[in-house]
């Protein structure tokens, strides 16, 4: 009996290859997350995953545009279009844009659901730091002293974002 090549091989026992969701396989499945592994999911079944999350969570910033590698300007800190207000425009973990304030505040000052924290992403081979995500801040509570970040949307002092940050 010969042998069976390689390339059968990973045919046979590659499980990482299917979808998590839909069970399915394809080249758009693979290990989904930021800085976390969230999941081995298919294209579609990830932006599903990830726009829902993003709505629960006011994730809802544009991303931020990726600058190319003659660009030389300096980079800085978009303007909230309702207040002016200088905001931190980070990735979280799924993929998805959220607007921060710029300073962290005491949880007892931030509403539960405007909470975040930003963690670092370690490289994949090293534990040198290659980029932060900003993780809204669930389960366990934060003690009323420690820091968060708070979501833009709870500082902005325009009416309509105060009016939705109490609703």
């Amino acid at each position: 009996m010969p042998a069976p090549s390689l390339r059968h091989m990973g045919e046979m026992g590659d499980i990482s290859r299917i979808c998590q969701s839909c069970q399915a396989g394809g080249p758009t499945v693979r290990e989904r997350g930021r800085g976390r592994r969230i999941g081995v999911l298919c294209g579609t079944c990830w932006d599903i995953y990830a726009n829902r999350r993003a709505l629960e969570e006011g994730a809802t910033a544009p991303a931020r545009a990726d600058p190319g590698p003659d660009d030389v300007d300096p980079y800085e800190p978009p303007a909230c279009r309702h207040c002016g207000a200088l905001v931190g425009h980070y990735p979280t973990t799924y993929d998805r844009w959220v607007h921060l304030a710029l300073g962290d505040l005491p949880a007892r000052d931030v509403a539960p659901g405007h909470r975040w924290r930003l963690e670092t992403v370690p490289g994949r081979h090293t534990r040198v730091p290659v980029g932060i995500v900003a993780v809204r801040v669930r389960g366990i509570e934060p003690l009323p002293g420690d820091l968060v970040r708070p979501a833009h949307r709870a500082v902005c002092l325009s009416w309509d974002a105060a009016r939705e940050a109490e609703g």
